[in-house]
């Protein structure tokens, strides 16, 4: 079976990704692609210098797009990164027109690909994707609000002296300011957190508001994140080339989903090799059905200012 994997943007997350992903084993090969060449180039190497200690996959590297051809799956990661200070969603308008460029040039060498797309403002990225590409939605999305949710369930966890292995929780929406808890279905092997002796809704609320602040607490600590977000990515990947079921809150194209259209927004999504094969309906309270419609609004909203 074909498990190439192509990455766009040989930055702290692209090279990290390739980095998880060779040591996950689950690629035959990865394309790491990025405008500087010698950049992917040096990153290429320094992963195949490690080749012995990891499962044998082959590298590529170079600013050639040819390098996509026949990958199964292409994550674009290139774009503005988020400074301290900056929103998400103040990279938007040179992200777009650096999507302007890469996604054409995808168009000539692979029209059969899922795009996995990572660059910020995510939500707003992945739709631009899904109109520059002409693909069909199953086969375009985004990180989304997986990330969020690992923090969240590690929070969790923390507060209640239980792995995040064992929190099941959901940060949905947008990733970004407007993203909201889905607490009416937070539990903790199978048990409401209301059960718990710890149970204490000021410290839940800090718990989210530390969950939202989270990326730009590490970004003022080390400048960028990237560990946990190639991490998410190879988990996603693994899931598409194994065509493991696996649910995610990625970024999706939705189409008449609770009255919203057209937009990309992160809600529970079943993960397989053709891509998104299911999206489950949720059964939100009035609160939380407050805040996805918020948060559509906000994304309408930048979608609409877009020049395609």
């Amino acid at each position: 079976m074909n498990n190439k994997v192509a990455i766009i943007g040989a930055g702290m997350v692209g090279s990290t990704t390739a980095f998880s992903i060779m040591l996950d084993g689950m690629a035959s090969s990865i394309s790491l692609i990025d405008v500087n060449e010698q950049k992917a180039e040096g990153e290429a190497l320094d992963l195949c210098h490690g080749m012995q200690f990891a499962k044998s996959t082959k590298i590529y590297a170079g600013s050639d797009y040819s390098l996509v051809k026949d990958a199964q799956v292409i994550v674009i990661t290139a774009g503005i990164a988020q400074k301290p200070g900056e929103k998400r969603t103040d990279l938007l308008e040179a992200n777009v027109e650096i999507f302007k460029q890469i996604i054409p040039n995808i168009l000539k060498y692979n029209k059969d690909a899922i795009l996995l797309i990572v660059t910020n403002p995510v939500d707003v990225m992945t739709y631009v994707a899904y109109k520059l590409s002409g693909f069909p939605s199953c086969r375009v999305f985004g990180s989304g609000t997986v990330l969020d949710s690992a923090r969240f369930r590690f929070l969790l966890g923390k507060h209640f002296h239980v792995s995040p292995k064992d929190v099941t929780a959901y940060i949905l929406g947008e990733h970004g300011e407007s993203e909201f808890a889905w607490w009416s279905r937070v539990v903790i092997g199978g048990i409401g957190l209301n059960k718990f002796s710890d149970y204490d809704t000021k410290k839940l609320q800090e718990i989210f508001n530390r969950v939202k602040n989270s990326a730009n607490e590490v970004i003022e600590k080390k400048g960028a994140t990237y560990y946990a977000i190639a991490l998410v990515i190879s988990k996603i990947v693994r899931a598409i080339l194994q065509d493991q079921p696996r649910v995610f809150s990625v970024s999706t194209i939705l189409n008449n989903y609770m009255g919203v259209s057209d937009i990309a927004l992160s809600i529970p999504t079943i993960m397989r090799r053709e891509g998104i094969c299911a999206v489950f309906p949720v059964d939100f309270d009035k609160e939380e059905l407050e805040n996805f419609k918020h948060s559509s609004s906000k994304i309408e909203r930048l979608i609409s200012g877009i020049k395609f």
